[in-house]
C-alpha cells in the first residue's frame, strides 16, 4: 500500500539517505548534511517542502520542492528532485508523488510546476513527456558558484 506525507524533522536521516541514492545515481557529489536538512527544512523560516513516499511501510521515495516566482507568470513550485527506489519502481509511486505536488501547485493558486531533467536521463525524460510537460529546449541553464560566486560578489578583490 503506498501513502505519501509531508515529511518532518524526524525524517531527515532517511531523507537525508534518499538524497545520497540520488546523488550516487546522477553521479553528483553530495554536500549537504543532515544538519542543514533540518536547519533549512524544518526551522522557523523553511526553505524548502519534502513529501516521503512509503510502500508497504518502507520508504520508496521522495519529492523535494520549494517556491519559486516568474515575473512573467507569478507563483510557482519548483521541483528540485522526485525519486524513487529502483526497487519500488514500477508501482506508480513517482506519478503519485507529481500528482500530488500538482494538486499542491493548484491548490495554492501556481502558474505551473518548474524542474531540471538530466539531458541523459531518457527514463526522467520519459516520464514528464508521459505527464505532458513542456521542454523549454531554448533555455540554458546557468549557475555561478565557488570562485567566480566570489569573484562576482567581489570577494576575491581583497
Amino acid at each position: 500500500m503506498l501513502n505519501i506525507r509531508q515529511a518532518t524533522a524526524k525524517d531527515v536521516p532517511t531523507l537525508h539517505s534518499l538524497i545520497r541514492e540520488m546523488a550516487e545515481y546522477e553521479h553528483l557529489p553530495l554536500l549537504i548534511t543532515e544538519q542543514i536538512l533540518t536547519n533549512d527544512g524544518f526551522g522557523v523560516q523553511a526553505k524548502f517542502r519534502v513529501l516521503i513516499a512509503e510502500f508497504g511501510g518502507n520508504p520508496a521515495g521522495y519529492a523535494f520542492f520549494f517556491d519559486s516566482y516568474s515575473t512573467f507568470q507569478g507563483r510557482g513550485l519548483f521541483l528540485e528532485d522526485l525519486f524513487v527506489r529502483p526497487e519500488f519502481r514500477k508501482n506508480k509511486i513517482g506519478r503519485a508523488l507529481f500528482s500530488r505536488i500538482a494538486a499542491i501547485a493548484i491548490q495554492e493558486n501556481c502558474f505551473g510546476i518548474m524542474l531540471y531533467v538530466l539531458d541523459w536521463n531518457e527514463m526522467a525524460i520519459q516520464f514528464y513527456k508521459k505527464m505532458d510537460a513542456t521542454f523549454l529546449d531554448n533555455w540554458k541553464t546557468v549557475c555561478v558558484k565557488g570562485s567566480a560566486l566570489r569573484i562576482v560578489a567581489g570577494a576575491e578583490d581583497d
